[in-house]
């Protein structure tokens, strides 16, 4: 099975090691020989709405050359080694904002996602099981990842054609497992009948999977705070 992950669109993404650093290499995948990825691989999102920039280290160097701005995310997955990671968050200050831990396994697609506001902030990662997808002509994969602070556990609809992919209310923080969805125009909402309301038509092409983002801050009075929604494709099968 042929997979492409990030903004890439090549056939298949391999890790090697070469002089010593660990690169992402786009190979195609021999369906005669099989490859053992001996790291782990991650992608990483700025998801609090009061942290215009935000620089993320593991066990001590930087994920990334730049700081992520608020609502950007690393683009592709990263390579990094596995074992049990300290994962820091920090702005303009030496001080974290946001810290823990978490154990990668070699092999395997994580995803970061730096989320809260107003003083309280986590870090969310998540097991992305690329491995459990299939791919299928005229369908997709998406799941949703609600990084709205608030109390509330808002209503959260993704429809298709007038059928029901996603209907639940969920609370903050959550991140739900990849569903199928048919490819084309599929509809979003998020409300909790009060300060949250958003909705947004994404059209899915087949074959990809996607990562939906209800983010924001509902208290605030700025077009870039507001509870919006966005989405990224985290690669192809």
């Amino acid at each position: 099975m042929k997979r492409t992950f990030g903004r890439t669109k090549y056939s298949f993404i391999i890790v090697c090691i070469l002089f010593g650093g660990l690169l992402f290499t786009a190979c195609k995948k021999s369906n005669d020989n099989n490859v053992n990825i001996p790291v782990s691989a991650l992608m990483a999102f700025n998801l609090a709405p009061d942290k215009p920039s935000v620089g993320i280290n593991l066990s001590g160097s930087a994920l990334t050359q730049a700081p992520l701005n608020y609502t950007g995310f690393t683009g592709n997955y990263i390579s990094i080694y596995p074992g049990t990671r300290n994962i820091e968050a920090f702005d303009n200050s030496s001080t974290p904002f946001s810290s823990s831990q978490y154990s990668f396994d070699s092999s395997r697609y994580y995803s970061l996602f730096v989320m809260g506001n107003n003083g309280a902030y986590q870090n969310v990662v998540t097991n992305d099981n690329f491995d459990s997808l299939t791919a299928t002509s005229g369908s997709a994969y998406l799941r949703y990842v609600n990084a709205i602070p608030d109390s509330s556990k808002p209503a959260i609809s993704i429809s298709a054609g007038g059928n029901s992919i996603i209907n639940t209310s969920t609370g903050y923080a959550t991140v739900s497992s990849f569903v199928a969805a048919p490819a084309g125009d599929v509809t979003v909402g998020i409300t909790n009948e009060s300060t949250i309301n958003a909705n947004r038509t994404i059209t899915l092409e087949e074959k990809k999977v996607y990562t939906i983002l209800l983010m924001g801050n509902p208290a605030a009075t700025d077009s870039t705070g507001k509870v919006q929604i966005r989405f990224i494709q985290n690669g192809g099968l």
